[in-house]
């Protein structure tokens, strides 16, 4: 297979420096601020020459070419449908929430205040096998590059600018689209560092999310930038999560617990829980009083997601009632925990449901002894 050819948000500064050689010092800046500070399409910054423009268009193009793109809350949620050279596809969201709402995935922000959104995808495809997971049931195809996660965020603060509401500036970053991140740790932490350090967005305002992988926990306890950790947990027991979340198997609950402790101690950052609840599966007490027992022991905040509708999972979310009834019970229990507000399950934007047009392959529910 021929390499893949490098596109415009995969060059870092210095390597524009070398493409621009003979071009004053200056005009890297130009470019950089161009691309990343203000979020620009290369015909558009208009303090380069129109002679440059048009070469660097030609011989970096981008990487995302638009497919389809998705609108629903009123034009709250948008996702988009990707092409990426050599025909794989993946999706992204951008959410926005009034400043009346708290409840966006990933956000750090001040209570109440308005924010944007983007969950970013970091792989087309998975190879997770997560059964209630769209992207999951796909299958993996491969690991996007660092600037294709980057470019993802850049379009989207494009179509942010757009808002009927008045241009919105992208204030968080969630890697919980299609794909793994920590299986494709460093094109990730290679786009947390473009976002932060270029594009202003803060380390509290990035999360990086996984499924359990434990080797990407430590890396990112020991990494440069505090970055926000989710771990998608929906199952406080080995023998249920070794069905809901495969990989489990490999890396056991005790011992991913272990690595949370790790990470909390060498960041005193809080580690976040996601939890899918499916009715009858994992949404009874004892499943909250197990959860309660971890979550406590890690000052950590618990996410409880309303199981979304996929093609290939024969199963349904718990309903309104015991959603509630069990936050109600974890927090009684001594856990902060939230509901998170479902956005864009009419367009199949919600958590789990991304598959970028992709067949899903049936999946055999949990069966809950």
């Amino acid at each position: 297979m021929s390499e893949r050819r490098p596109t415009l948000y995969d060059l870092d500064r210095a390597a524009l420096g070398e493409l621009l050689a003979g071009e004053p010092g200056y005009r890297v800046d130009q470019l950089w601020a161009g691309l990343y500070g203000r979020a620009k399409d290369v015909a558009d910054i208009s303090n380069l020459p129109a002679g440059l423009r048009d070469r660097l268009a030609d011989e970096l193009p981008p990487a995302l070419h638009p497919v389809t793109e998705s609108v629903t809350d009123d034009g709250d949620t948008v996702k988009f449908l990707w092409a990426l050279p050599g025909g794989a596809t993946i999706e992204t969201v951008l959410m926005h929430y009034p400043p009346t709402s708290n409840s966006a995935a990933g956000s750090t922000s001040a209570a109440g205040g308005a924010r944007t959104t983007v969950c970013v995808s970091t792989q087309a495809g998975c190879a997770m096998a997560c059964g209630f997971c769209a992207t999951g049931q796909a299958g993996f195809e491969r690991h996007l590059s660092t600037g294709e996660i980057v470019e993802q965020v850049v379009r989207a603060q494009r179509r942010a600018n757009e808002h009927a509401g008045g241009a919105r500036r992208v204030s968080n970053i969630v890697f919980m689209g299609m794909g793994e991140p920590m299986a494709n740790y460093d094109n990730t932490w290679g786009a947390v560092h473009r976002l932060h350090d270029d594009m202003g967005i803060g380390a509290r305002h990035l999360t990086v999310s996984t499924v359990g992988i434990i080797p990407g926990i430590r890396r990112l306890a020991g990494a440069d930038l505090p970055v926000n950790l989710a771990v998608s947990l929906h199952a406080a027991d080995d023998e249920l999560r070794d069905e809901l979340v495969p990989i489990n198997r490999r890396y056991p609950l005790g011992e991913l617990v272990e690595a949370c402790h790790e990470y909390f101690a060498a960041t005193r950052r809080r580690v976040s829980f996601e939890w899918a609840l499916i009715s009858e599966v994992n949404d009874r007490f004892e499943d909250a009083d197990r959860l309660a027992a971890i979550a406590r022991g890690l000052s950590a905040h618990v996410n409880l997601i309303p199981l979304n509708p996929t093609p290939g999972y024969a199963v349904r979310g718990s309903s309104r009632n015991r959603v509630h009834a069990f936050r109600d019970r974890l927090v009684d229990a001594g856990v902060n925990a939230t509901i998170r507000d479902t956005r864009g399950s009419d367009i199949d934007a919600a958590c789990g449901q991304l598959r970028a047009g992709h067949e899903a392959t049936a999946v055999a529910p949990p069966r809950r002894r």
